[in-house]
C-alpha cells in the first residue's frame, strides 16, 4: 500500500459509520478516486473542516492496487471557494463541473480535465456577477471537451460538408452541427448567428465571453445540458445537471 500525495479537490463527501467519510476525489496525478477518511466526523477530526465539497488541497492517499476505495490519511486545505457556496449561480455551475468529474472523468491520470477544474472553479469564485452564468457556460463546455466530446460546429456530424457561417441547426444526439441538407431530415435546434456566434465563443477559452441576457443564458445552459445528458450520460440521472437548468431565477 503507496502512500501518494497529491493536488485534489473534493467531489462529494458522504457520511460512513459514526465517525468516518467516503470521499470522491478529483487528483491530479490518479485521477477521480474514492477514499475513506476514517474519524472525519469526529468533533477533533485530524482533518476538520477541510473536507468541503469544492475545497482544494494536497491529498495523501494510501493507494491499494486494485482498489476502489482508497484511504485518506489527511488533506492539506488551500483553498476553500466561499463565494461560490453563496451565490446560486455559481453554485449551480460547479455542481455540474463536479458532477462530470465523479460520473465521466477516468480513474487514472488525467491533467487536463484536474486542471480544467480547478481553473474553472476559480474563474467562477471570481467572475464578477453579470458574467457568472457565462463563465459557467464557458466551463462546462470546456471540460465536456477535454475529456473528449466537444461538438462539431463547422462540418456537419452526419456527412462531414462544411456549414457555412449564419444560422445553424444544432442537434445535440448526434453531436453538433448539421448541414442543410441532413438537417431537413433530422431537425435539431436552430441557432440565429448571433447564438451560433455565442457559442463559438463560449466554446474557445481566452476569447471574450458574449454579454448573455437571462434569456439567452438560460438557453445555451439547456443546450449544454441536453448535450451533456446525451454524449456522456447515457440514460443516467444527473441531478446537479437538471438543478442547474431547472433552478429558480432572480427576478428581473
Amino acid at each position: 500500500m503507496a502512500l501518494v500525495t497529491t493536488p485534489a479537490i473534493v467531489l462529494s463527501a458522504l457520511k460512513y459509520s459514526e465517525s468516518s467519510k467516503i470521499v470522491r476525489l478529483a487528483t491530479r496525478d490518479l485521477g477521480v478516486q474514492s477514499a475513506i477518511a476514517k474519524g472525519a466526523r469526529r468533533p477533533r477530526s485530524r482533518f476538520g473542516a477541510a473536507l468541503q465539497v469544492l475545497s482544494e488541497g494536497q491529498a495523501h492517499l494510501y493507494v491499494r492496487e486494485h482498489r476502489e476505495l482508497h484511504t485518506l490519511a489527511a488533506f492539506d486545505l488551500a483553498r476553500v471557494p466561499v463565494r461560490i457556496a453563496e451565490d446560486l449561480d455559481r453554485y449551480a455551475a460547479a455542481s455540474v463541473l463536479a458532477e462530470i468529474m465523479v460520473r465521466f472523468a477516468p480513474a487514472d491520470t488525467h491533467t487536463e480535465s484536474f486542471d480544467t477544474l480547478r481553473d474553472a472553479l476559480a474563474e467562477l469564485e471570481a467572475a464578477d456577477p453579470e458574467l457568472v452564468r457565462a463563465v459557467g457556460l464557458r466551463a462546462v463546455w470546456q471540460l465536456v471537451s477535454v475529456l473528449g466530446f466537444a461538438p462539431a460546429l463547422d462540418a456537419c456530424v452526419r456527412d462531414g460538408s462544411p456549414v457555412p457561417p449564419g444560422a445553424l441547426a444544432f442537434n445535440a444526439p448526434e453531436g453538433g452541427a448539421l448541414c442543410a441538407a441532413c438537417a431537413g431530415a433530422a431537425g435539431g435546434t436552430r441557432l440565429a448567428p448571433d447564438d451560433r456566434a455565442d457559442l463559438v465563443r463560449l466554446l474557445e477559452p481566452g476569447t471574450e465571453l458574449p454579454a448573455l441576457d437571462a434569456r439567452h443564458a438560460a438557453a445555451h445552459e439547456r443546450l449544454a445540458a441536453r448535450y451533456v445528458q446525451w454524449h456522456l450520460g447515457e440514460g443516467a440521472e444527473l441531478p446537479a445537471l437538471t438543478f442547474w437548468v431547472q433552478r429558480p431565477r432572480r427576478a428581473g
